[in-house]
């Protein structure tokens, strides 16, 4: 074992001297796994290859950007054509109004578009524009919904603290966190309970959860979501900086049919380099600076590389057939999990939308954050390790989703099925 990761050991123990912790984005530490990371070293297509040239099927996909794939060769070639013009320059470009009309031609509600780098930089805007909007100071947020590491969303956060056994985190001022609501996800009384109070600014929730695990949206969750916010003139945000363009065309709120106020999107958008964006409602927008009195900036906003990765990833996905791919995939991968969890006696539940889906370790159901931590994160642990062994690159928390991209084949499901099967026997 010792040598089969040997470099990688040798640059974490580098790393580890000059980052704190070694990484980046905690959860890349793999701490809660029980083990080492592996540093990549090249992508290509369904798989990866780390420092000692162990090669992996992989299902992170960058924590969901990857929808086609590493190193895609119309996405390469079209980053390559638009860094001849350029990469930066701090000034409008056409490209960005292009982006921004793909966007709003995918997603109807986003009738305004704002492109920020990250998907922490569009949910706090979002956040800030709708309570400039709404004169109001309070938000409401659901228990284990991670929407980026803002100072007022870090209360109750999944994801990350999740995976690191985290409350909240410190830094965070008792001011910041005093206007935060939490609530259970799923639960609409609760919701409805918070709101009556007429001072909330926003609701901002994942339509698909994705940072406790995958959860499903109860039927009628988000419907009570909408008419709720609609009666007490509250924000209503989707937080789809995971689901758009993943679960579906349009995102979590064309596939159930519920119009939010504004959007938060990301991940896909940028074709696997940074790039982000808030929109909705036409009224709300305008209030953002240089229109209205809400201050947002960002120097690589709109930048042209992130722009022309976009776009040519959303192109791509509008082609005939993506989305059915993407749920055979889907399919084909969770019910092979399913089944082999409950052919070698493990007690397991699997929830799944589209392309996105989480093998959790508990009888189930896990229908918010409370059910989520039910599951045996000893028992994931092992798990991980038994399948990275095997060749197959999962994430490393229970309480991450994972994510199959267009370039898995079914003949790449069912080596990872195969994998799964002999690391649940173990």
């Amino acid at each position: 074992m010792a040598n089969r990761y040997e470099r990688s050991q040798a640059i974490f123990e580098r790393a580890k001297a000059v980052i704190p912790g070694g990484v980046n984005s905690p959860v890349r530490a793999c701490r809660s796994v029980g083990t080492d990371p592996a540093f990549v070293a090249q992508g290509d297509g369904a798989a990866i290859v780390d420092a000692d040239g162990n090669r992996y099927l992989d299902l992170i996909g960058s924590w969901g950007p990857l929808i086609l794939g590493h190193t895609h060769p119309e996405i390469l070639e079209a980053i390559k054509e638009t860094m001849a013009s350029g990469t930066t320059f701090g000034a409008p470009t056409e490209i960005e109004v292009r982006f921004a009309e793909a966007l709003r031609d995918a997603l109807p509600s986003m009738e305004m578009v704002r492109a920020v780098s990250s998907g922490t930089e569009s949910t706090m805007s979002a956040l800030r524009l709708a309570r400039g909007f709404t004169g109001r100071a309070k938000i409401i947020k659901a228990d284990g919904g991670y929407h980026g590491h803002a100072d007022c969303l870090l209360v109750a956060a999944g994801s990350g603290a999740a995976t690191l056994g985290i409350p909240g985190s410190a830094g965070v001022p008792e001011g910041a966190a005093r206007d935060t609501i939490v609530v259970p996800y799923n639960d609409l009384p609760a919701v409805e309970q918070a709101l009556a109070g007429g001072d909330v600014a926003a609701v901002i929730v994942e339509p698909v959860a994705g940072n406790m695990g995958l959860v499903v949206p109860a039927p009628g969750y988000l419907e009570g979501l909408r008419a709720a916010c609609t009666k007490h003139g509250t924000v209503l945000i989707f937080d789809e900086v995971m689901t758009g363009f993943r679960v579906a065309w349009g995102g979590a709120q064309r596939l159930y049919g519920v119009t939010p106020d504004l959007t938060t999107i990301g991940k896909v958008i940028g074709g696997g380099l940074p790039a982000a964006a808030f929109g909705g409602r036409a009224d709300i927008m305008q209030k953002l600076a240089p229109l209205g009195s809400v201050y947002q900036a960002g120097t690589l906003s709109g930048n042209p590389l992130a722009m022309a990765a976009g776009l040519k990833t959303m192109e791509i996905l509008a082609r005939p057939g993506t989305y059915e791919r993407l749920e055979h995939l889907g399919t084909k991968l969770g019910e092979g999990l399913f089944a082999a969890a409950q052919a070698a006696g493990v007690p397991a539940c699997l929830n799944r939308v589209g392309s996105m889906l989480t093998l959790f370790f508990c009888a189930g159901p896990v229908t918010d954050y409370a059910t989520a931590k039910t599951a045996d994160t000893a028992r994931f642990g092992t798990f991980y390790r038994r399948m990275r062994e095997r060749g197959v690159f999962l994430p490393p928390s229970q309480f991450e989703a994972m994510f199959v991209s267009l370039a898995h084949t079914d003949e790449d499901v069912q080596q990872i099925l195969e994998a799964a099967r002999g690391a649940l026997a173990d």
